[in-house]
């Protein structure tokens, strides 16, 4: 699977071009729909005989979905807490 859209580089420009970052608000966010889809799913499950509802009801994967809100502005991090956060990890 490569990331065509939205484009890797205009990804990578949302997150100061730091590829963790990128991985970590993207998988982050795919979660959260997943978890979202999986309760419509229960509701649903007499009515749709589908193993992932999230592409039977979009089209589209998670990671899709997310990596769109990330380019749409939708999804976006706190810098400062994020630098924090690099230098609570960082041993010199």
């Amino acid at each position: 699977m490569s990331v065509i859209k939205p484009q890797i580089d205009d990804l990578l420009e949302k997150t100061e071009n730091n590829r963790f970052l990128l991985a970590s608000l993207a998988s982050k966010r795919a979660c959260d729909i997943n978890n979202m889809v999986r309760g419509q799913h229960s509701r649903v499950l007499a009515v749709q005989d589908i193993d992932d509802i999230t592409i039977a009801l979009s089209g589209r994967d998670a990671i899709s979905m997310a990596m769109e809100e990330i380019i749409d502005g939708d999804i976006s991090f706190d810098h400062d807490k994020f630098e924090n956060a690099l230098k609570g990890r960082v041993t010199k």
